[in-house]
């Protein structure tokens, strides 16, 4: 089982839920989530340990969205087809992917991680410059790895 299938399922993400997920809003409340997020965690300097409400909200949120909203009415969307794609990707072990976009969606995963690990430094450390450079190579790895996501969800309703 891949990591992203084991995600998946921890997310609930299987059968239909994946079309709910696939709906725009599910998708961009989740993606508009993380500035929340650090905002909270970095909460503790002001308020100490009622911080720990609003990042367990918002965690509770992320692990709950993507099965709160209705499938789309449509899959034309940019959104819904990062999110299908993502399901193609998720499952392919049974389901190849064309290769060619095995090497760049590994780099994008470790540019995520990346950006992920200096976002935690920078909040651990509350260094605002480490937050900042973490929090952008996230956004900006995580679009263009949904961008990439797009593109096999159209490579793979071709096959």
């Amino acid at each position: 089982m891949t990591l992203e299938k084991r995600i998946a399922k921890t997310f609930n993400l299987t059968g239909d839920s994946w079309l709910k997920h696939a709906n725009p809003w599910s998708i961009w409340t989740r993606f508009a989530t993380l500035p929340f997020l650090v905002l909270a965690i970095w909460s503790r300097v002001w308020i100490g340990w009622y911080s720990l409400i609003p990042i367990t909200v918002l965690v509770i949120w992320l692990i709950i969205n993507p099965t709160l909203f209705k499938k789309p009415k449509s899959l034309d969307n940019w959104g819904s087809k990062s999110v299908l794609g993502e399901k193609y990707w998720a499952e392919r072990k049974t389901n190849p992917v064309p290769l060619h976009h095995h090497s760049l969606i590994t780099v994008l995963t470790l540019l995520q991680t990346i950006g992920g690990i200096t976002l935690m430094v920078g909040l651990w450390k509350l260094n605002l410059s480490l937050t900042i450079v973490g929090s952008v190579l996230v956004y900006m790895a995580k679009m263009w790895f949904l961008d990439r996501m797009v593109w096999i969800f159209e490579d793979m309703q071709e096959k």
